[in-house]
């Protein structure tokens, strides 16, 4: 599986707090999903084993059309969305999302961003990112992100 798609999203330099704007649009990100990242995210990444995430015959006699990305994978999508943008001097406190339209192989998922708050908290710098993440057949997830950065870097 390549990962080339993902080389013009990654921020090696981390963004600077006075650069960041409340209010401001994360570059979206879209990405094909195929078979590989549904099977992998689930079995290798996660450990799921339930077989709609690997067994098409089995998600299609569940009433899928085929097999789709769980909730873990999801969430490393996301977080990755997020710490990719912001930059390696930023940690990810906590993410929050809920899951709406499951997401099949062959779609194509979107995923944008904006800070819906900048604050300072306990010696960092925060900001809270709201995310979603739409494929083909609408909205997949949508949630929010908290990362933070100490004040002295």
């Amino acid at each position: 599986m390549s990962t080339d798609w993902m080389t013009p999203h990654l921020n090696y330099d981390s963004m600077a707090w006075d650069a960041i704007d409340e209010g401001e649009e994360l570059p979206p990100v879209v990405r094909e999903v195929d078979a590989t990242l549904v099977v992998v995210g689930a079995v290798a990444a996660s450990r799921d084993f339930y077989p709609v995430h690997h067994d098409k015959a089995f998600a299609e006699q569940s009433g899928s059309p085929d097999v789709f990305v769980n909730i873990l994978t999801t969430n490393g999508l996301m977080a990755a969305y997020v710490t990719n943008w912001c930059g390696p001097d930023w940690d990810l406190v906590a993410i929050d999302l809920r899951l709406k339209i499951p997401v099949f192989p062959g779609q194509t998922l979107t995923t944008k961003g904006a800070v819906t708050r900048k604050y300072e908290q306990d010696g960092y710098h925060a900001l809270d990112i709201g995310f979603s993440a739409d494929a083909d057949y609408g909205t997949h997830c949508s949630g929010t992100a908290t990362i933070r950065r100490a004040e002295s870097a």
